[in-house]
């Protein structure tokens, strides 16, 4: 019978990998835990400078269409599947993972340009 309740994080492992040539990342959750909390500030940053590349890709678009870009988007789902590849040995299924965070991503992005967009004006000149 399980607990409903959320492991102790300070506690030691109550399973095991049955591979044996398994390495484990932190000794504890709490560690687990701090180690996702690091990454996920570096995750946001790293999104925040894309943002910022993805408002500046503005200026050489002309109209909504260009705003989209599906080829783009195309290009980009592919490669991101093709980065999470190498890793689907020790992550089964992150090559879906990772491209459905990035449709999702892509699509706020978009939505984002598409305001930056309307803020812009062409050059004539």
């Amino acid at each position: 019978m399980t607990s409903p309740q959320e492991p102790p994080v300070d506690s030691p492992p109550v399973r095991r990998f049955k591979d044996p040539a398994y390495v484990e990342v932190a000794p504890t959750l709490a560690g687990l835990r701090q180690r996702i909390d690091t990454l996920d500030e570096q995750i946001v940053a790293l999104l925040a400078e894309r943002a910022l590349c993805v408002r500046d890709a503005t200026r050489f678009k002309r109209d909504s269409f260009q705003v989209a870009a599906p080829a783009r988007q195309a290009q980009v789902f592919a490669r991101v599947r093709a980065l999470a590849a190498p890793h689907e040995p020790a992550f089964p299924g992150l090559s879906d993972i990772v491209e459905s965070t990035y449709r999702t991503l892509v699509a706020g992005y978009i939505a984002g340009e598409g305001e930056f967009f309307a803020a812009t004006e062409p050059i004539t000149s």
